[in-house]
């Protein structure tokens, strides 16, 4: 299937932007062609989010290999003194692409025969090549057996005889991929979602009821803009907010390369934890809850048989929700390296609502719209954004704290 002519012509300025010579950081370049072939390769979202990192882990062991000052995540050597960094870059990145899209060999082929005809034949160039090839092997065999291939075995509930819709719901293997830094997708599995007789519940449902409903009179322009901005999904909703951060500050190569490995692996863990939470619970999304109000024994909320969302619900349980685990876990790693206050404006377009550039100047702004937008979509009940939020909060932190910390001082002498 051939892309439409916008993603063509994305490629096409990706690859313009790779043939450069003389780029300042590959990382970013790399980021933006990797995405390019998610997008392409049209992955679901959990899918993106491994690829996503698959390639930035590789890219982070491969130029830390060349500096040394980090812990390592899954290549353990040394580089050769001289080797090329746009050269590693590029043969990492190449590599994981290949084995994860092969679909895509002829895109991925030119994309790094372009980045690295500015790099001058001789030892420095193979020594980089050779370098990044190891990396990107390490990667792959680190995630070889992780599950995310693993056959679809979901099981509708149901009675002998009695029919239910049969469009099967998406990602429910995912709980059994193995994740790359919890224990397992259980670990932070919350608690359950509000009781049907609670204060809560009847709070929830009748905020969604309102302002998510297709034809709601209480929802603004504003809200109605936000909610189809965030039906963008997967990588494409959190990796203009990173590199518009890493944009905004001087950094070597190896530090960008660490920031997108860090929120890569967390945004992938959240993936993992969402959907075994998801699962376990399997609670109902808005849709079927209101239509079914009557069903619920709370005198506070009430019917609609006819009652549709604002956007399309996605085919998955709806507790905990995603886009705010995911959201929450990277910017928590996001915070941990720009800080809590104000940071440099983040600009982001989402092709989901053409026209419309959204702005934040704090991080946590963006969470929150992410969370609202859920809200006023008619897809997630309030109690879900926030127990989201707040699993994606403490992935992340988990990220940081376990992961790809300081080995040495930056400056000091590699061992």
């Amino acid at each position: 299937m051939q892309p439409p002519r916008s993603l063509s012509l994305l490629l096409a300025i990706v690859l313009s932007l790779l043939a450069r010579p003389g780029l300042a950081d590959a990382v970013l370049d790399w980021n933006d062609f990797a995405l390019a072939r998610v997008v392409a390769a049209r992955q679901l979202p959990p899918e993106g989010a491994r690829t996503m990192a698959m390639v930035h882990v590789a890219i982070f062991d491969a130029l830390n290999a060349l500096d040394g000052r980090y812990a390592p995540y899954a290549f353990d050597g040394h580089a050769p003194a001289g080797a090329s960094a746009e050269a590693a870059a590029a043969a990492a990145a190449r590599t994981v692409l290949v084995r994860l899209l092969p679909d895509q060999l002829e895109s991925i082929e030119a994309a790094y025969a372009a980045a690295t005809a500015g790099v001058p034949a001789g030892e420095s160039k193979s020594a980089g090549i050779a370098l990044g090839e190891a990396a990107g092997r390490a990667c792959l065999a680190r995630r070889e057996g992780d599950g995310s291939g693993s056959q679809e075995s979901y099981r509708p509930r149901t009675l002998p005889g009695v029919y239910v819709p049969t469009t099967l719901p998406v990602s429910s293997q995912w709980p059994r991929v193995r994740p790359w830094l919890l224990d397992d997708g259980a670990q932070l599995r919350p608690g359950p979602p509000p009781a049907l007789g609670s204060a809560v519940w009847a709070r929830d449902y009748e905020e969604v009821k309102s302002l998510g409903a297709r034809t709601s009179a209480a929802r603004t322009a504003a809200q109605t803009e936000a909610a189809r901005f965030w039906t963008i999904t997967g990588p494409l909703a959190w990796n203009p907010v990173v590199r518009a951060l890493a944009a905004s500050r001087p950094a070597s190569p190896v530090e960008n390369a660490r920031l997108f490995a860090l929120v890569g692996m967390a945004a992938s863990d959240a993936f993992v934890a969402v959907f075994e939470a998801k699962y376990f619970y399997g609670f109902w999304r808005p849709i079927t809850a209101i239509r079914n109000g009557d069903l619920d024994d709370n005198d506070a909320t009430g019917a609609d048989p006819s009652w549709l969302p604002l956007l399309e619900t996605p085919m998955h349980p709806e507790y905990p929700c995603a886009h705010c685990i995911t959201a929450g876990a990277v910017a928590e790693v996001l915070e941990s390296e720009f800080g809590r206050g104000e940071v440099a404006p983040i600009e982001m377009t989402s092709p989901t609502a053409p026209g419309v550039t959204h702005r934040w100047t704090r991080i946590a702004d963006y969470v929150t719209e992410v969370n609202q937008a859920r809200i006023w979509g008619g897809i997630h009940y309030r109690n879900s954004t926030e127990v989201g939020e707040a699993m994606g909060r403490s992935i992340g932190a988990l990220a940081v704290r376990k992961l790809l910390s300081a080995a040495r001082a930056p400056g000091s002498a590699q061992p």
